[in-house]
């Protein structure tokens, strides 16, 4: 069954790549953002094309308003009109914050945060047309962190960052929901990808050790949490937090 076209932004690996295949087996055609690795992004769009789904690689900074404006009309004219923006998007840095200087924190907001809200800003109006047209409902699936919940040391950008992403997604959900349109969020914990290979091994055993399912996230965790999230078994479900973390607090 075609589910029409899902945007997943930083989809070139990672977390990203397999949201993006996840999404592809369950009948979406997948527009997969990418912003400097052309090549993750024509690897994801492979791995769409044999798990049955269409696929195209849109290239842009999303902290750019204008670029963010043109990789949605590229998809629209590509892949059909967007039900499904997966805003994944994102940079970590671990910092003291003494030492975050202006510079550092505007990226991790713009990144982070102000990315998810270009994107956002863009689709709706074409998600909220669907539904006064044909009655079709449209849903956005917002990625935080575990540090957006609870905070990290030397981390403080970055969970600020994400904490924002989730006050975002509450409120976003209240103000959309009449116009047929979901919006919830998943926060992973520590997750097998790039983003933690700057860790040694003592950390990633600290981090396995306070998880009390015993072991790292691996990026399919992740994936099944937003092909839930976008199902028609969350109808009812819009405004929440996901935690996919193997019980970590």
């Amino acid at each position: 069954m075609n589910k029409g076209t899902a945007l997943v932004t930083g989809a070139s690996g990672g977390i990203g790549s397999a949201i993006a295949e996840a999404l592809a087996r369950e009948g979406y055609n997948i527009a997969v953002h990418y912003n400097s690795d052309r090549d993750g992004a024509l690897h994801t769009c492979s791995l769409v094309e044999k798990a049955g789904g269409r696929a195209a690689a849109l290239q842009c900074d999303i902290a750019d308003c204008g670029a963010v404006e043109r990789i949605v009309e590229d998809t629209r004219i590509l892949l059909g009109d967007i039900t499904l923006l997966v805003n994944n998007a994102g940079v970590a840095e671990i910092c003291p914050f003494a030492e975050t200087g202006p510079g550092q924190w505007q990226r991790m907001l713009d990144i982070n945060l102000t990315g998810m809200y270009n994107c956002c800003h863009t689709v709706l109006p074409h998600m909220v047309r669907q539904y006064q047209d044909s009655g079709r409902q449209c849903g956005v699936v917002n990625i935080s962190s575990v540090w957006g919940i609870y905070g990290a040391s030397c981390e403080v950008a970055y969970s600020a960052a994400k904490a924002g992403v989730i006050g975002f997604t509450q409120a976003l959900a209240k103000e959309y929901a009449p116009s047929g349109i979901r919006v919830n969020c998943v926060a992973p914990g520590c997750i097998e990808t790039r983003m933690v290979a700057h860790l040694d091994k003592e950390a990633l055993e600290d981090i396995i050790d306070r998880t009390p399912l015993g072991r790292l996230g691996r990026p399919e965790d992740t994936a099944a949490a937003v092909v839930f999230l976008a199902s028609e078994g969350a109808s009812f479900i819009t405004g929440i937090t996901l935690p996919v973390t193997g019980g970590f607090c």
